[in-house]
């Protein structure tokens, strides 16, 4: 069945996505959700890992693989064949980006680098996602997300500062890098708009993951300081901690503000609090971290997590529940937003996932369907594209290209 993409804001803006696994498949997804058409090119028989990735499967399937190739058409081609580099190469020909998370080198070797690839198409952008980036002592490294996260320094600061650092339950430092190279292929979009020629775009993981430090270089450059793991907590900021509820759930309250500890303080019944030189000021609240907490979680397990989210709206206190996917999908925020949605899939049924972010007011993204079928647009594309006659595809499919 031929899927037409969205009309978001990048419609009419034409993708192609090679490679695998998960951050240039992200930023593909990013760019899908938001209009663009990407046609997303797999090896024949087996196509991208991440029809076979994740714990959790449905009948075999990867439950991963519907979120992150939705909006995507399915393309087979095997690349390491000259036939196969041929069709790549006149489908980049028309192409507006290109997006690749191969080790850097590999297009180069099937000549279809930048460099050949803007001699016939000088406006083509091309999105290179890699664990070190295109240059560098590492850049010729093997390198996923979870390398660049320790390496980057995010996982030094998981956890408890007794205990090994642990993974966040996610690949963060993969989908930062998707991220990133999304931001960058769209101010490389405007910035061919005024000047007519592409660019490269080049993200390493680790950049990604070392561009979201916030503070932790600086306060080592200047004072030697290096920033250690913490937990729950985040020094010197109280009250802003997880505490236990009455019904064996958890609450997270952000009350470090002066005001907002007021009315904290007056919502726990303890109005006295706010006034206590130990409490009454943003430092003081600091350096008696510990204690603070107790007396926060003293409170909070007396209530049931219900109760203490009333109580603490009601206060204009920020707080929330510790979400696990199933509280997600019940909350009606997210429905009404349409940051969760629900979307039909022939394979999978009817799939809840995450919905598109951000969200535009003129122009917004959509969900129209789920990660396809392996290569069920080949032939559409191929006609579409490049003009290829069923014959032609028939043969191509014959030979193994397809």
């Amino acid at each position: 069945m031929t899927q037409i993409p969205n009309s978001g804001a990048l419609s009419g803006i034409r993708v192609i996505e090679v490679g695998s696994f998960i951050a240039g498949p992200y930023c593909g997804q990013l760019l899908a959700d938001l209009g663009a058409d990407v046609v997303k090119i797999e090896p024949p028989q087996s196509g991208d890992v991440m029809r076979q990735w994740g714990a959790v499967q449905l009948d075999g399937k990867s439950l991963w693989w519907p979120v992150i190739a939705r909006n995507k058409r399915s393309l087979t081609l095997d690349l390491r064949t000259g036939k196969g580099q041929e069709i790549a190469r006149a489908l980049l020909g028309e192409a507006d980006i290109l997006v690749e998370n191969f080790r850097p080198g590999t297009l180069e070797k099937w000549g279809l680098g930048p460099d050949d690839l803007w001699t016939t198409n000088p406006g083509l952008i091309v999105a290179r996602v890699s664990g070190f980036g295109q240059t560098g002592p590492y850049s010729r490294d093997v390198g996923f997300g979870a390398i660049a996260e320790a390496m980057a320094g995010l996982r030094a600061l998981a956890g408890f500062p007794d205990r090994p650092p642990p993974r966040a339950g996610l690949s963060i430092g993969d989908s930062l890098a998707g991220v990133f190279a999304a931001l960058g292929t769209v101010a490389a979009l405007e910035a061919r708009r005024r000047t007519g020629k592409g660019q490269v775009v080049d993200v390493g993981i680790t950049d990604a993951v070392l561009a979201v430090q916030e503070s932790v270089l600086s306060e080592y450059s200047a004072t030697g300081s290096l920033r250690q793991r913490t937990g729950t907590r985040l020094p010197g900021i109280a009250p802003s901690n997880l505490y236990p509820t009455g019904d064996g759930q958890w609450v997270i309250i952000g009350g470090n503000g002066d005001a907002i500890f007021k009315r904290l303080s007056e919502a726990m019944g303890k109005p006295e609090l706010a006034a206590d030189p130990r409490y009454a000021t943003h430092r003081a609240r600091g350096a008696h971290q510990e204690e603070l907490d107790d007396l926060v979680a003293a409170w909070t397990q007396t209530l049931p997590l219900a109760e203490l989210l009333a109580i603490l709206k009601r206060a204009a206190v920020p707080a929330g529940p510790l979400n696990d996917a199933a509280g997600i999908v019940q909350d009606p925020h997210f429905r009404a937003r349409g940051a969760v949605v629900e979307v039909e899939s022939e394979e999978y049924g009817r799939l809840t996932m995450q919905g598109v972010t951000p969200r535009l007011s003129e122009t917004p993204g959509a969900v129209q369907w789920a990660g396809p079928s392996l290569g069920c647009h080949t032939h559409e594309v191929l006609s579409e594209r490049l003009g290829l006659s069923p014959e032609d595809i028939a043969q191509l499919q014959a030979d193994g290209v397809i």
